[in-house]
């Protein structure tokens, strides 16, 4: 469980042509709340709403992708689909005896499950997406290199009225070499589900293009009796439980006019942008 009584903090990092930005304040008031979940159609949105955090990653021409609460609930599926529905059913059944087991079955996806990879920036340039068989190479890195920035920031989580967990969370870590970005929704109905949906974000900064896999895991909790149940509460640690029911690979090309080489990305700091 993350701590939450942190004080508001915005952080810049500059790293190389790239601004990262990382913004953490309060969770917003309820009256800010209700009036987003009137625009977004949906009957109630997470009891921890974090509406103004968001990582983001800006090129000093413009293009760029940042992850906000706000745009990843936009991802949520409405009206439930079937695998939901049973869910909830078998979780409701589990838990007749609860007061509150008939309020939280609400026909809408009360598990605030998304598969957000992101929002794209850019008015007039930005980023191509297109798919690839290149995957992010996990074994750079595992190399000991320095960290020269770090941080992590909560989007959105609620309990479930105490009955598990959804949260979606986005940490990013930079290396004079590269930088990678985890984006992590992780759901835990208990007695029912464990789902996990990831998004990786990797730059070497002598490319000219970030590589995205999106990962998708879920079990259902009776699949899962060979592991500890302390582990379910532990996304890093189950994560190898999980089957993987859908991976996507992208590649993000910078627009034709950005050259990659890290020489004259430093250049193009201390010029006139007109490339851009």
């Amino acid at each position: 469980m993350m701590i939450h009584g942190f004080k508001s903090s915005k952080q810049d990092f500059i790293f190389g042509p790239w601004k990262v930005t990382a913004a953490k304040t309060h969770i917003m008031k309820s009256a800010d709340v209700e009036k987003l979940a009137d625009e977004m159609h949906m009957p109630c949105l997470p009891e921890m709403m974090f509406g103004d955090n968001v990582l983001r990653l800006k090129h000093e021409c413009g293009f760029g992708i940042e992850f906000n609460a706000i745009d990843a609930l936009k991802c949520v599926n409405k009206n439930q689909g079937m695998l939901k529905v049973a869910c909830a059913e078998e979780w409701q059944e589990s838990r007749s005896e609860s007061e509150h087991s008939k309020e939280i079955v609400k026909p809408y996806d009360w598990t605030y499950t998304t598969d957000y990879k992101g929002t794209l920036l850019g008015d007039t340039v930005t980023f191509n997406v297109i798919p690839t068989t290149e995957r992010i190479d996990t074994e750079r890195l595992k190399a000991r290199e320095q960290i020269i920035f770090f941080e992590e920031v909560l989007l959105f989580e609620d309990e479930l009225h105490d009955h598990g967990v959804s949260s979606l969370s986005v940490k990013i870590r930079v290396m004079p070499s590269s930088l990678f970005l985890l984006l992590r929704f992780f759901l835990r109905v208990d007695g029912v589900l464990i789902r996990m949906n990831d998004t990786r974000l990797y730059y070497d900064n002598e490319k000219n293009f970030m590589l995205r896999e999106f990962t998708s895991k879920e079990s259902k909790i009776s699949s899962l009796s060979n592991v500890p149940p302390p582990l379910f509460t532990e996304p890093n640690e189950i994560a190898q439980f999980l089957p993987t029911r859908e991976t996507i690979c992208e590649k993000l090309e910078f627009p034709q006019f950005v050259d990659s080489k890290p020489d004259a990305l430093q250049e193009s700091s201390s010029t006139e942008p007109q490339q851009c």
